[in-house]
């Protein structure tokens, strides 16, 4: 039986033929999201900006589309409905949650405005009942913002000194190159396209942390082997190769995350969307960089060969899975 491959057995490809043009391009591109976030900015969820959580309750199945349907006429800008679901619920009990974004030149949605929801939604479900309205304003999303910001910089601090400890300074070097090369484009993405950005994006960003983090270790382990291993070849060489035989497993990881995470933006509605596109775009830029950018830095810093210190690796176990 043929067994299925995404790249071909044994590949020779030459990685850094052109070093400077894929760190150029990357580089380029960074530039390019930075100056879209500071002219355009970010396109802020209720999370960031502020406004009114809602929370209903009714008998009637939910429709969110018909809830939506609603709504719309209102004007209110960003709203967000989600069907809460609970073990613990009636089985003609269903919950939403509806948030709608602060309006212009007030915290929260006023309590006329409420009441204009709560009529709207009663012409779709006549029993629906607000069970609790909720604000936040714009100093707690301010806070959240901030919060958000030193998470993800605190993720790559992390990343940081633990590549340090596991590897050496070079080695760290290159990971944290990659990692800020995937959230700077991540975030420029969401900037030039104006996609709501909201605390579901954090978390996303987070992800494709530990995404690209683990696809660049499974990269470097296997350079610290044939560093090891092929005392007489020079870095180039022995990144060309460690790349070559870690690439099968790289796609097929890639490849398979994609296929689930397509499946998601595609079937899972609204509400998970912007978190499903900032993961596919994650994936494949973490991707790139774990290839291109965190093992160029490495080969531009080059990196000392101590053989007085016994391997305490043999790469990674999963180095070699055929794709």
């Amino acid at each position: 039986m043929r067994r299925l491959r995404l790249v071909p057995q044994d590949t020779k490809w030459d990685f850094f033929s052109r070093p400077a043009l894929w760190l150029g391009i990357s580089g380029a591109l960074m530039v390019a999201a930075m100056v879209s976030f500071f002219i355009q900015g970010l396109n802020f969820g209720i999370d960031f900006r502020g406004g009114t959580t809602i929370r209903t309750d009714s008998a009637q199945e939910v429709v969110v589309s018909d809830y939506r349907a609603a709504i719309d006429p209102l004007g209110l800008g960003d709203v967000t409905i989600t069907e809460v679901f609970d073990p613990t619920f009636d089985e003609d009990q269903h919950v939403t949650m509806i948030r709608i974004q602060a309006q212009e030149g007030s915290e929260s949605v006023s309590a006329d405005l409420i009441r204009d929801v709560e009529a709207a939604l009663k012409t779709v479900v006549p029993d629906i009942s607000f069970v609790s309205v909720e604000s936040v304003g714009p100093k707690v999303s301010g806070e959240l913002i901030k919060t958000a910001a030193i998470a993800v910089l605190l993720a790559i601090g992390a990343v940081l000194i633990y590549i340090w400890l596991r590897f050496e300074w070079q080695f760290a070097l290159g990971a944290v190159a990659a990692l800020i090369h995937d959230v700077v484009l991540t975030i420029g993405v969401f900037s030039e396209l104006q996609i709501r950005f909201d605390l579901a994006i954090i978390a996303a960003l987070l992800t494709i942390v530990g995404y690209s983090l683990n696809d660049t270790v499974v990269v470097f382990d296997r350079v610290r082997e044939n560093l090891r291993k092929y005392k007489k070849l020079d870095l180039k060489e022995v990144l060309n190769l460690s790349i070559n035989e870690t690439l099968s497993r790289t796609v097929m990881t890639s490849v398979t995350t994609l296929l689930a995470l397509i499946s998601l933006f595609v079937l899972g509605g609204d509400v998970i969307r912007g978190f499903v596109f900032a993961m596919i775009w994650g994936v494949i830029v973490g991707t790139y960089s774990s290839v291109f950018i965190a093992s160029a830095v490495l080969l531009k810093l080059g990196v000392k060969r101590d053989w007085s210190k016994p391997s305490n690796t043999g790469g990674n176990q999963f180095a070699n899975i055929d794709a």
